[in-house]
């Protein structure tokens, strides 16, 4: 089975090339984020024509997020519960799935805008009440035997060396210690393996033999991808269950390239 997680940035916007990614690559479930669509324009059917069941939650502004499968999908979640609100808007940043027995969630992480921005503890609660979401749903989970995973764009970049350069990053978002405490907490659980969502190091491309450095997002701007200043903050958690049946993740760099790509590309999972 092969699961992807792809911040698509306008679902409308990068259409024909999601379309032919799907047929191309052939994942089973695909785990979307920033979709900027309400849940009424959301293309459902052009997705069924490819065989692909879709939940989606969005309202139309600058988030919303998706799941696509050939393999089921059930157990559809809208919101974490108890998920912080931002100028008084619960906003579409999280979907939970179930799929072929695997629990997942597409999570799309605030970005936080600067240090002293409400936005910015805005984002380190919104990571907290996904700590708390997983630790409840991974309580539930059948010993050693479900699946679980936390997927999509979390705006944090783990270390210095998932960032172009860290010197740019001083004082700014994505790289601060909170942020990578909070993101590190959630990876740790509660101290018990059963709890715990190590994260899954990523290679660079569909290449086996590159080495270069495994970011999934460069900006539009300042040529961002051709000068390779990028960054990795698209994130795959998960437990020992899921982790027990991967057999390849890698980052789907072609997906970036050319006109009309969006600026992340997709993070791809091959289970056994």
């Amino acid at each position: 089975m092969r699961i992807a997680t792809w911040n698509v940035n306008s679902v409308k916007a990068r259409m024909p090339r999601l379309l032919a990614w799907l047929q191309d690559r052939q994942p089973d479930v695909v785990l979307m984020q920033e979709t900027k669509s309400t849940d009424a324009a959301w293309p459902a059917a052009e997705f069924a024509a490819l065989g692909y069941e879709s939940a989606h939650y969005g309202d139309g502004r600058w988030n919303g997020v998706a799941a696509l499968s050939r393999v089921g999908l059930d157990d559809v979640t809208r919101a974490l519960p108890g998920q912080p609100t931002f100028d008084g808007a619960l906003e579409s940043r999280a979907l939970g799935v179930t799929a072929a027995g695997f629990r997942l969630w597409s999570l799309y992480v605030p970005n936080g805008r600067a240090l002293d921005h409400p936005h910015y503890a805005y984002k380190l609660e919104f990571l907290a009440a996904v700590q708390r979401q997983a630790a409840a749903e991974l309580r539930e989970l059948p010993r050693d035997a479900a699946p679980f995973a936390l997927l999509g764009d979390f705006n944090v970049a783990p270390t210095d060396q998932d960032v172009w350069d860290v010197a740019e990053f001083v004082g700014r978002t994505h790289v601060s210690a909170p942020e990578r405490q909070a993101l590190e907490q959630l990876a740790q659980g509660t101290g018990s393996v059963e709890s715990s969502l190590p994260e899954l190091m990523p290679r660079a491309s569909a290449d086996v033999d590159d080495q270069r450095h495994p970011y999934t997002f460069w900006e539009h701007r300042m040529l961002g991808f051709p000068k390779g200043r990028g960054m990795r903050i698209d994130l795959v958690l998960a437990n020992a269950a899921f982790r027990g049946r991967v057999g390849d993740v890698w980052v789907d760099r072609d997906a970036r390239r050319g006109q009309g790509a969006s600026d992340h590309a997709p993070v791809v999972i091959d289970l056994d």
